[in-house]
């Protein structure tokens, strides 16, 4: 059986481009949240700046990482949700309207994905928080 070994110059532009991927992802969601931006990229839009075709792209990020891309851009929405939802003074509508979805498919986005809903992880964290500030206290 005769393996074929990928040429250097084609495994460093799939690496390149899992790079720029990654690179746009964060700038874009820094403008979301900035409000530079209203609406959210696709995968196509990611593909359309990088000027490569949809397809190309995600075979690409998942060749080179073995997950799908909306895996990592779901992963880094997720985890500026969470900042925000440390923030008590910033309503869950607020944060699910600025992260571009209607609060009920937020709800349902960040339970997918952390196993209970915005309120629950806010509710939680303020506990721990305040379970904290009561020991440094005592």
């Amino acid at each position: 059986m005769t393996t074929y070994k990928l040429p250097q110059k084609i495994a460093a532009r799939q690496h390149e481009i899992t790079t720029d991927f990654l690179a746009i992802i964060d700038r874009h969601l820094a403008d979301i949240v900035a409000g530079r931006v209203m609406d959210m990229y696709e995968i196509r839009d990611f593909a359309n700046e990088m000027n490569i075709h949809p397809t190309h792209l995600s075979n690409t990020i998942k060749l080179t990482t073995g997950k799908a891309p909306c895996y990592f851009f779901e992963e880094k929405i997720m985890a500026i949700a969470r900042v925000m939802l440390h923030d008590p003074q910033q309503s869950i509508a607020s944060i699910a309207t600025l992260l571009t979805f209607d609060p009920s498919n937020f709800t349902k986005f960040f339970k997918r994905f952390q196993g209970v809903t915005p309120k629950q992880f806010r509710e939680t964290f303020l506990q721990e928080k305040w379970a904290k500030t009561e020991l440094l206290t005592i």
